[in-house]
C-alpha cells in the first residue's frame, strides 16, 4: 500500500522493495514475452508455407487487429470477475488457436481458413501488461511511486519488444518455421498460468451488488478517450518506423542496417523510460504529457527528409527519447482519471490503441513507400503524432480528474481534496474563468 512507502524521493530501488511486487513481476515478465513474438512468428511461418509476404502480412494483421479490438473486453472482464478468472481460460484458448494456426499453415490451408483461426488467436492473447499495471495501481494507490511504476513497465515493454522478435526470428530461421509459434504458445501457457496463481497481488474484484454504485466503463471517462487518441499516434510512430526503416535500408542496398537503426530507436525509448522513472517530477502529469507529446511530434518532422544513415540513426534516437515520456505519463494519468473498478479495462484500451495505431501505420507507410518512395513512409509518424497532439491540445481539460473520480479511484469515502499540481492548475483555470 501507499503507506508502506516512506521515502520522499521515488526511485526504482524503492519501487522494487514494494511488498509482494516480485510475486507478480517475474511471472508477468515471462507471460508478456509472447505478446512481442506472435505477429512476427506468424509472418515467418505463413511466408515459408505460402511464399507470399502479402499473405503473411494479412494473416498477421488480422491477428493484431483482433487483439486490439478484444483487449478492452478482456480488461473489462478482469475488472469484474478477477484477473485469474479471465487469464486461465484465455491462455488455454490462445494455445489451442496457435496450435490450429500452425497445423493449417503447414497443411497449406486456404487463406480464409488461416483468417478464421487468426482472429480468435489474436482475440485471446492474454493482456498481461495491463494486468501488471493494474496490480501496481492497486498496490501503490496514490503513492508518488506510480509514475516510477509506469516508467518501469514502459521499459519492460520495450525490452520485451527488443528480445521477443529476435528470439522468434532465431527459432523460425534456425530451428523450424513453426518453432517461433510453438515457443510463443508454451510461454503463454507457462507464464500465464504462473501469473494467474499469484492471487494475493490481484486487484480486488468489484462486483455490482446491493448498495454498490453503478459500474463505470473506462470508455465513458472523457479523459480515457483523449488518451486513446494520443496512444493511436504513438502506435503510428512504432508502425511507421518499422516499415519505413525496412523500406529505406533495402532501397539503399543496406538491409542489414535495419536492425541497428531500429535498435537505436528502441534504445532511446528505453533510456528515456529509465530516466522518467528516476525523476521526482514537480509538475503535474497533464502538463508533462502535453510537453512530451509536442516534442514527439516535432521530433518526427525531419524523418521523411533524411537520407543519410548516420543522421537517420540520430533522428531515430531523438524520436525514441520522446516516446517514453508521453507513453509513461499517459499510463500514469489513468490512476487519477479512472475508478478502480475499471482500471484494467482502461489500461487495455491504451495498449490496444497502440497496437491498432501500429497496424494502421504499417499498412499506410507500406503503401506510401511502394507508390512514392521509401522516405515518404516516414510521413505517417508525423501525421499520426500531429493529429493526436491537436486532439490533446483541444481536449486537454478532460485530462484533469474531477474530485469525485479521484475519491472513487482510491476507494475512499471521505478523502480530503487533493492538492497536487494538477489540482492547483485546475483551480487556477476556474478562477480565471
Amino acid at each position: 500500500m501507499a503507506s508502506a512507502v516512506k521515502e520522499s524521493r521515488p526511485g526504482y530501488g524503492q519501487l522494487l522493495r514494494t511488498p509482494g511486487a516480485w510475486t507478480f513481476l517475474l511471472p508477468g515478465f515471462l507471460a508478456r514475452q509472447p505478446f512481442a513474438m506472435l505477429t512476427i512468428s506468424i509472418v515467418l511461418l505463413v511466408e515459408s508455407t505460402t511464399g507470399s509476404y502479402g499473405t503473411a502480412g494479412a494473416v498477421s494483421a488480422a491477428t493484431g487487429i483482433s487483439m486490439a479490438l478484444f483487449a478492452p473486453q478482456c480488461g473489462k472482464l478482469a475488472d469484474r470477475f478477477g484477473q485469474r478468472a479471465v487469464l486461465i481460460p484465455g491462455v488455454l484458448v490462445h494455445a489451442v488457436g496457435v496450435s490450429a494456426l500452425i497445423a493449417l499453415a503447414l497443411a497449406h490451408a486456404p487463406l480464409w481458413a488461416l483468417f478464421a483461426v487468426a482472429i480468435p488467436t489474436g482475440a485471446s492473447t492474454p493482456q498481461v501488461g495491463p494486468m501488471v499495471r493494474a496490480r501496481w495501481a492497486a498496490r501503490l494507490g496514490g503513492s508518488p511511486l506510480m509514475p516510477t511504476a509506469a516508467a518501469f513497465e514502459s521499459v519492460t515493454d520495450e525490452f520485451t519488444f527488443v528480445v521477443g522478435p529476435v528470439l522468434a526470428t532465431a527459432l523460425c530461421t534456425g530451428v523450424h518455421p513453426a518453432a517461433g509459434l510453438v515457443a510463443e504458445a508454451a510461454l503463454t501457457v507457462a507464464g500465464g498460468l504462473l501469473f494467474a496463481t499469484q492471487k494475493r497481488s490481484q486487484p480486488p474484484v468489484h462486483r455490482a451488488g446491493s448498495g454498490d454504485k453503478p459500474r463505470v466503463s473506462a470508455l465513458s471517462v472523457p479523459g480515457v478517450r483523449v488518451l486513446i487518441a494520443a496512444f493511436l499516434g504513438i502506435g503510428a510512430v512504432f508502425g511507421g518506423m518499422q516499415v519505413s526503416l525496412t523500406a529505406l535500408t533495402q532501397h539503399i542496398g543496406q538491409p542489414g542496417i535495419n536492425g541497428v537503426l531500429y535498435g537505436i530507436f528502441a534504445g532511446g525509448n528505453m533510456l528515456a523510460g529509465i530516466a522518467c522513472g528516476a525523476i521526482a517530477w514537480k509538475i503535474g502529469p497533464r502538463r508533462r504529457l502535453l510537453t512530451a507529446y509536442g516534442l514527439l511530434a516535432l521530433a518526427t518532422t525531419p524523418l521523411w527528409a533524411v537520407t543519410s544513415v548516420p543522421l537517420l540513426g540520430a533522428v531515430g534516437l531523438l524520436v525514441g527519447l520522446c516516446i517514453a515520456p508521453a507513453l509513461i505519463t499517459g499510463y500514469t494519468l489513468v490512476d487519477s482519471l479512472v475508478p478502480a473498478t475499471a482500471r484494467t479495462e482502461a489500461f487495455t484500451w491504451l495498449t490496444g490503441s497502440v497496437a491498432l495505431g501500429q497496424a494502421a501505420a504499417a499498412t499506410s507507410a507500406g503503401q506510401l513507400a511502394d507508390r512514392f518512395g521509401p522516405s515518404t513512409g516516414f510521413l505517417v509518424p508525423l501525421a499520426g503524432t500531429a493529429l493526436a497532439f491537436a486532439v490533446l491540445l483541444t481536449l486537454r481539460a478532460r485530462l484533469v480528474p474531477h474530485s469525485s473520480t479521484v475519491i472513487a479511484s482510491h476507494g475512499g469515502a471521505a478523502e480530503a481534496p487533493a492538492t497536487g499540481p494538477e489540482d492547483r492548475e485546475r483551480a487556477q483555470q476556474l478562477a480565471g474563468s
